[in-house]
């Protein structure tokens, strides 16, 4: 299968080209490099600098007459879609209107989004969330992500084209970049190599901090993977419905480094407490029973194993 990938040059996006090229598919990326590294594209991969607002993105697909594209590429940031609402929408919403347009124009099969389940539900009073669940977004990220799958039943019902939306967890792993939703897993490796204390974001009364679910990246492309054959017109949590608190998170990468390395300051074995930023939720956690029984799809690697692999992905490139 012929597939582009936007976004391709991120943390997640070039996990998946990798998946999909290892798997026999032909991959083309689309990345703009905002956040994204040309050293993380597969050199098997076909790679175009562009913007996916720009209005090469046409011209792009006209040349490449993908099968199925897969849509990663986003402003990945909650605290920044709060200061900047409109960015925010012009990249997450505009940017896959401009796709969704090309996509049609060149008999593009299927879309792959990427949107949030660790946002998009708010702070759902069903908890651990599962796709039952009705979205109540509560920053501009997420109201973005959820507008977008509404665009993508549009695009279904008037046009024929078909989309599976994958509704991430906090996803992390290697050449993962200290931004976004899961951004802090990256944040407190890099702190500790740097000597520097790490800051542990809370709500009052929740001293041990948020309530997330991390999902390891390799897990994600097999979802990826799967998701191009089946769950048409469906969505999908993909998490491993496991509540990790901040603290515990930051206790098992602190864990891990003095495992990997020995020599660590005392002083950075507990984290510096700050107050929840705008845009934060208290908890956040996934139930993917959807995706096993549908898509097929189970997280594999628990949290302790993922960040060891991290880690050392991490200190291998010192």
């Amino acid at each position: 299968m012929k597939i582009m990938v936007t976004g391709g040059a991120g943390f997640i996006g070039s996990n998946v080209v990798d998946g999909y090229i290892e798997a026999g598919h032909d991959v083309c990326v689309v990345d703009d490099l905002s956040s994204g590294r040309r050293s993380n594209v597969n050199p098997l991969a076909r790679f175009y600098e562009e913007d996916i607002r720009s209005p090469q993105i046409a011209r792009i697909m006209e040349a490449e007459r993908p099968d199925a594209i897969n849509h990663h590429a986003a402003q990945i940031s909650v605290p920044a879609s709060v200061e900047d609402p409109l960015l925010d929408a012009d990249i997450n919403i505009k940017g896959l209107l401009n796709l969704l347009e090309a996509a049609v124009r060149c008999g593009v099969g299927k879309v792959i989004f990427i949107s949030s389940g660790g946002a998009v539900y708010g702070e759902a009073e069903e908890y651990p969330t599962t796709e039952n669940y009705m979205p109540r977004p509560l920053s501009p990220y997420a109201v973005a992500k959820y507008a977008s799958e509404h665009y993508l039943a549009y695009y279904a019902h008037q046009h024929g084209l078909s989309y599976t939306t994958l509704r991430y967890a906090n996803i992390y792993g290697p050449r993962q970049i200290p931004h976004g939703e899961a951004g802090v897993v990256a944040i407190f490796m890099d702190n500790l190599l740097e000597g520097k204390p790490s800051k542990l974001y809370h709500f009052p009364g929740e001293e041990r901090g948020m309530t997330r679910d991390y999902c390891y990246v390799g897990d994600v492309v097999q979802a990826n993977l799967l998701a191009l054959q089946g769950g048409d017109g469906d969505f999908f949590n993909i998490g491993t419905g496991v509540e990790t608190r901040t603290l515990d998170l930051y206790e098992v990468i602190f864990d891990t480094y003095r495992t990997l390395e020995k020599a660590v300051p005392r002083e950075l074995a507990v984290p510096q407490r700050e107050p929840a930023r705008p845009g934060d939720l208290k908890k956040s956690c996934l139930v993917a029973e959807k995706a096993a029984r549908v898509l097929g799809w189970r997280p594999r690697i628990d949290l302790k194993e993922g960040i060891l692999r991290t880690f050392r992905w991490r200190l291998d490139l010192r």
